[in-house]
């Protein structure tokens, strides 16, 4: 029931309308303050919708007069949209502090106040130094910070401003990207194929690669091992053509970088011992040859040794998946011996032939784009990065980025050492000028000079300013070499790119393969035991053996016995089968290691050998 004041009122009011049969009843109260219980609440401009009062049985008595009455005052209340208390829990307010900011609607502020609307405008009524005539709905827009503070004071509670959501300006990327492909293919030019060559430990391709650039490689090397990702141009002999050939270990412990050789390749050179036949490195090329798209060549190494089989090579690679051209295959196969030098003439053509079906064009122009092989400090020149260029034309003097690392380029080498002027795509380099070494497998980016000048202490020629003006340059005047360096931080950090973090969310060991049927293909399936965390199918999955890496990628199949799940928890078994991977295959004792990865802000740390202010 309506208390007094209001009450009153309307009742007699609507009852004489009612009793007059007015079907429709209108109702507009303008800047109206009722009294309950010695308490005033505030109503604004309360407007109500038309409702119908429909006519009903003539009754005598009291009784009928109080259901007319009760009628019509439950009508006026929806009329009024008098809302029932709600039943959502109050927020809780720790230390009795709120974060409010300016722009905030009637609605949110009573929100964050944890109090009721009515409690909003019932203040308002006690706030004499502001005009609070135009917050009289909830949906409208207090655009004055001080009668927010003013109503949160009121309210008995702290508060802490923040700045106001709707006038943050979103922070400009100004990280660096690849450019889009040339919308006009005739700005694309021909350029030289890039070969990696791979190939099972001692199975000659480290010969063959010295074979390839008349240079001795093998005595360089520590245990018969590569221990290097090589790189280098090959001219062919009756053309003016070149090849880039690039040389990735065997060892079992550089899986990583032959994965990462394959992924900047045009063709793999896959080198396989005629006297030892397919083998664990063997395989392992093909599936990175696989996954990367790129196209085969078998070289069959060793012929010329009395226990060669060549044939048996054949049959192993075609078990292992690699299709001959005598199979009724597109790959070819060319007999070499790379110690003897045979068949090298026969490969490079090959290799040509394959190019130019490939049409492996590029643009000459724009800025740089390309890829890190390796890097190292030399005594001599300073922190160097051997690349591979990719796109445009790469010159002394160009600012290029990779990962977190930087350089302005200083000098452009070549294998055997040899100043180079410029370098084009699919070109192997010898970069000198980074500040820091960059990670192998990193992308280089070209990226436009910033020309942001730092003075310190120095004044600033008129001559300089304007010409820093015409260009575009900002000058910024320090003469506290603190603030100078915490600027130079911050400008930097602000230009970092995102980097992957890695949450790792559960892991499994493998107790037994098994093999399913699909569509006449056999697929390996992990039988395994979750022992720590969840196995979610959602996530990226790691097989580890003995510390290295056979695989990372998404599964197809998560089962639970026969039921496929979504989640396993852990301490229990599931089957596990790997997506597009047919060719990886699991031992007992491996391990499953299941990860989520996101993108975060990276940051600068330097050791300045002072600490800043």
């Amino acid at each position: 029931m309506l208390k007094t004041g209001v009450s009153c009122f309307l009742v007699k009011w609507s009852t004489n309308l009612y009793r007059s049969s007015s079907p429709m009843l209108r109702l507009r109260i303008l800047e109206h303050r009722r009294c309950c219980n010695c308490k005033q609440q505030h109503i604004k401009h309360l407007y109500t919708a038309p409702f119908c009062l429909k006519s009903q049985p003539n009754t005598v008595g009291k009784n009928a007069a109080a259901t007319d009455d009760n009628l019509l005052e439950h009508k006026i209340r929806d009329a009024f949209n008098y809302r029932k208390k709600s039943k959502k829990p109050k927020p809780k307010i720790a230390g009795g502090m709120v974060t409010v900011h300016n722009n905030m609607t009637v609605s949110m502020l009573a929100e964050i106040l944890g109090k009721p609307v009515d409690h909003v405008f019932e203040l308002m009524l006690h706030i004499k130094k502001h005009d609070t005539s135009r917050y009289d709905n909830p949906r409208a827009v207090i655009d004055n910070v001080r009668v927010i503070e003013d109503i949160v004071q009121k309210s008995g509670l702290k508060y802490q401003l923040k700045a106001d959501p709707s006038k943050l300006k979103e922070k400009p990327d100004k990280d660096a990207y690849r450019r889009p492909p040339p919308t006009d293919p005739s700005v694309e030019v021909k350029r030289p194929p890039v070969v990696t060559i791979m190939g099972h430990v001692d199975h000659g391709k480290t010969t063959l690669l010295d074979a390839l650039r008349k240079s001795n490689v093998v005595s360089t090397e520590f245990g018969g091992i590569t221990q290097h990702i090589g790189a280098f141009s090959v001219k062919l002999v009756h053309s003016d053509e070149k090849i880039a050939f690039l040389d990735t270990p065997g060892h079992a412990a550089f899986s990583a970088m032959r994965s990462r050789g394959a992924h900047v390749t045009d063709i793999v050179v896959l080198v396989v011992a005629a006297d030892d036949g397919v083998m664990e490195q063997t395989i392992e090329s093909i599936r990175y040859a696989r996954d990367a798209g790129v196209a085969v060549i078998v070289a069959i190494n060793k012929c010329d040794k009395p226990e060669a089989d060549v044939e048996r090579v054949k049959r192993e690679l075609l078990s292992a998946g690699v299709e001959l051209e005598e199979y009724g295959g597109d790959v070819q196969a060319v007999c070499i011996s790379a110690v003897r030098r045979q068949g090298l003439l026969e490969l490079q053509e090959s290799i040509a032939t394959l190019a130019e079906l490939l049409e492996l064009k590029t643009e000459q122009t724009g800025l740089v784009e390309g890829v890190v092989l390796e890097s190292r400090t030399d005594p001599g020149k300073g922190k160097l990065a051997t690349a591979l260029v990719q796109r445009g034309t790469l010159q002394k003097g160009a600012y290029l980025v990779a990962g977190t690392c930087w350089a302005k380029v200083r000098s452009l080498h070549d294998e055997s050492g040899k100043h180079l002027q410029k370098v084009t795509p699919a070109t192997p380099v010898e970069i000198v000028g980074w500040k820091e070494l960059p990670s192998a497998g990193s992308e280089i980016l070209q990226v436009e000079t910033e020309g942001i000048i730092y003075a310190f202490n120095v004044q600033t020629a008129d001559s300089v300013t304007h010409l820093a003006a015409e260009q575009g340059v900002q000058i910024r005047q320090h003469n506290v070499i603190y603030k100078l360096v915490d600027d130079l931080k911050e400008a930097i950090t602000a230009r970092l790119p995102f980097v992957d973090k890695e949450e790792i969310i559960g892991e499994g060991n493998v107790l037994q393969e098994f093999k399913i049927t699909i569509r006449g293909k056999q697929i390996p399936v992990a039988g395994c035991r979750c022992t720590r965390g969840n196995l979610q199918k959602k996530s990226l999955f790691r097989l580890v053996r003995d510390d290295e890496v056979i695989h990372e990628g998404t599964v197809a199949s998560l089962k639970n016995f026969k039921t496929e799940v979504d989640s396993i928890k852990t301490d229990m078994e599931c089957g596990v089968m790997f997506e597009n991977a047919v060719d990886v295959h699991f031992q007992t004792g491996d391990k499953l290691i299941c990860y989520n990865v996101s993108k975060v802000s990276d940051t600068l740390n330097w050791d300045l050998g002072f600490q800043s202010k």
